[in-house]
């Protein structure tokens, strides 16, 4: 467990467990603790909402402990006065595995949350600042350099299982069109 210390909506964790995710990867411990500095370690209990889709964003999370919901809302608003709320189920994550969210706000120019993560367990979560996190990227472009193309090989891969996703559905969607 890399939850040390748990405390009313904070959490301590142990430093070198980061070394472990892959935003991170090809840092060595001295860079990785740079944004250890910044980092806010914060404690969501189940079924608590991490991020809400649409919500502005200025962050990067990163899961040290537990497991989150990831969804979307299911539909586009097709009347301003008609709210509908039904959301798809995207992916399940654990902290097993190491994961990071909400990196996509931190490169649009909306700032807008894209998805809603909402914690399926007890979770301890480490917060980056957009603007702490830029100021490391900038300060030491290194470490910028490292951390941007770490983030773009995951962006790039849930990329491509997004459009394996879309595939199949159009391809669905035409076999029940066409019989």
């Amino acid at each position: 467990m890399s939850i040390i210390k748990k405390h009313k909506n904070t959490c301590e964790y142990n430093p070198l467990i980061l070394k472990d995710y892959e935003i991170f990867s090809g840092l060595n411990e001295d860079q990785i603790d740079k944004f250890c500095k910044v980092i806010t370690p914060i404690q969501f209990n189940k079924d608590d909402v991490i991020i809400q889709e649409g919500d502005p964003g200025d962050s990067i999370l990163i899961l040290l402990d537990g497991k989150v919901e990831i969804s979307q809302a299911l539909t586009l608003k097709t009347n301003v006065s008609q709210a509908d709320t039904r959301e798809k189920s995207l992916i399940s994550l654990s902290s097993d595995f190491r994961p990071f969210f909400g990196e996509m706000s931190l490169f649009s120019e909306e700032d807008k949350r894209s998805a809603t993560v909402k914690a399926a367990s007890v979770c301890g979560v480490a917060k980056i600042g957009k603007d702490k996190f830029f100021k490391i990227c900038n300060d030491y472009p290194e470490i910028g350099n490292q951390v941007m193309q770490n983030i773009a090989r995951v962006l790039s891969r849930r990329l491509k299982q997004a459009n394996q996703n879309v595939l199949k559905l159009t391809t669905a969607f035409s076999l029940i069109i066409d019989s």
